[in-house]
């Protein structure tokens, strides 16, 4: 029996000694470290909003390529819209394209809502009839990102193959 009493005196003695660890808080360095500051210092936030601006940098400037190449894939699927809506103007007009005066306006009807699109970056189309790039009946210029036609970005159906 004593070997009984023993180990349960051993047992509350453990038991107390836990509950006043526990009423004393961590003892060991991480843990006082971790509770003695609650925030991060000025210095560290400033290492994460640097490793932050450097990410968004590289992100960003290659989506902008992307964006950049869609919104000219876009532009070359509008030309072939037009192209589309040329052809069926020229055939109800027995053959005859409309005349770089009457523009793209004439053909209006013909296109998806009845009106002429504007490119990818909201500008208008240019149309010239008869071609003056190639043995097609007419140039669609898009002058692209920048709005200045002869820049390398313009988009140019005598280019992309969708001419009539």
């Amino acid at each position: 029996m004593s070997l009984n009493i023993n180990l349960a005196e051993l047992a509350e003695t453990l038991e107390a000694e836990q509950e006043a660890r526990m009423l004393r808080g961590p003892t060991d360095t991480a843990s006082l470290m971790r509770s003695a500051r609650e925030g991060l210092t000025l210095v560290e936030i400033m290492v994460v909003m640097a490793i932050l601006g450097v990410l968004m940098t590289v992100l960003g400037g290659s989506l902008l390529g992307y964006l950049d190449a869609a919104n000219e894939d876009a532009t070359k699927l509008t030309i072939g819209k037009m192209d589309q809506a040329l052809q069926v103007y020229a055939a109800k007009h027995k053959g005859k394209y409309p005349s770089t005066s009457q523009g793209l306006d004439a053909a209006a009807k013909y296109m998806p809502d009845g009106k002429v699109p504007e490119d990818a970056w909201g500008q208008n189309f240019q149309y010239f009839s008869p071609s003056t790039h190639s043995d097609a009946a007419y140039d669609i210029l898009s002058v692209g990102k920048d709005g200045q036609e002869g820049s390398e970005d313009d988009v140019k159906s005598w280019e992309s193959g969708d001419e009539g």
